[in-house]
């Protein structure tokens, strides 16, 4: 069995009277990629702070790594490797500059190691260049570099890709699974909901509460309570939607890019959204984890 190297139990922090995450209880896995998945304000930054050591929790304990982040914050962080949302590069260093510097607080010297993560991110062509020339997409690479050159254990990436196009969101993620190879366990919070379906294990956050997590397969067939239908109907959308939402064996609808997305009442289906509009294509459709995150957050 695999060691756990992240173990919460009701892992809970308040802000004064407000409380941004509630008893929180999960695990990762050595070698797992275990994505984040809530809206901004949902408490993923701070659960990721209480496990680094940066926060104290109000109530209930993590260990991580086998250190007690309330105790032991110092050691947790030493193996750890933390990319925030802000990308905490120096602007006027270079690109190697700003690795050597990171490294340098690491204690590794190994130009070596420098000379590998720069290969790994793909920057030993702009190894001189200022990391104010360059664009979002090859600083984010290089935050990931400065966050992995001590070859840490596990790596917390806070809304890594935020900002970037969908071309570099993908291949970062690919750099994310070539670390991953050489032993490293993930914690990756997004808002992104596609993005999610890229880590072996989602936990789907609201308003400080962990509402599931599981792998995107089980969280689709155990979280929706019915069936999932895509509607195509030409027309007036607007009317086709009020029309769904009228019919009561339909739970949930809304647009999806160029139709409808329907969901509908255990036991409900094609019979009823025909009914509910004659003439319309109506195809099962498998659920996204967007409807799964709308059906816990019910």
């Amino acid at each position: 069995m695999s060691e756990n190297v992240i173990a919460t139990q009701d892992l809970t922090h308040y802000f004064g009277d407000f409380c941004a995450v509630d008893h929180v209880t999960f695990s990762v896995q050595a070698g797992e990629v275990v994505g984040y998945l809530g809206p901004n304000g949902s408490g993923k930054t701070t659960t990721i702070r209480m496990l680094l050591g940066l926060l104290r929790p109000s109530a209930g304990s993590a260990q991580v790594l086998g250190f007690d982040v309330a105790r032991q914050s110092e050691q947790v962080r030493q193996y750890s490797g933390y990319m925030s949302q802000k990308f905490a590069l120096y602007h006027e260093l270079t690109v190697m500059e700003n690795l050597a510097f990171y490294a340098g607080v690491y204690g590794v010297n190994d130009q070596r190691r420098l000379d590998d993560v720069l290969a790994l991110i793909g920057l030993s062509d702009l190894r001189r260049e200022r990391v104010s020339s360059l664009s979002t997409g090859w600083r984010q690479r290089l935050a990931l570099g400065t966050a992995i050159v001590h070859r840490p254990r596990l790596l917390f990436l806070d809304e890594p890709t935020s900002g970037v196009d969908p071309a570099a969101r993908r291949t970062f993620w690919d750099l994310i699974y070539q670390v991953v190879e050489d032993g490293v366990t993930a914690l990756v919070t997004t808002h992104y909901m596609d993005e999610a379906e890229y880590c072996r294990r989602v936990g789907i956050m609201r308003a400080g509460k962990l509402l599931a997590l599981d792998t995107p397969s089980a969280l689709k067939r155990s979280a929706l309570p019915g069936l999932a239908w895509d509607v195509y109907n030409g027309g007036d959308a607007l009317a086709s939607l009020a029309a769904l939402q009228a019919c009561p064996q339909v739970l949930r609808t809304g647009l999806a890019g160029d139709h409808l997305r329907a969901i509908t009442a255990p036991g409900a289906g094609l019979d009823a959204l025909r009914a509910a509009l004659p003439g319309a294509r109506i195809e099962p459709a498998e659920a996204s984890l967007e409807d799964v995150f709308l059906a816990l957050a019910d």
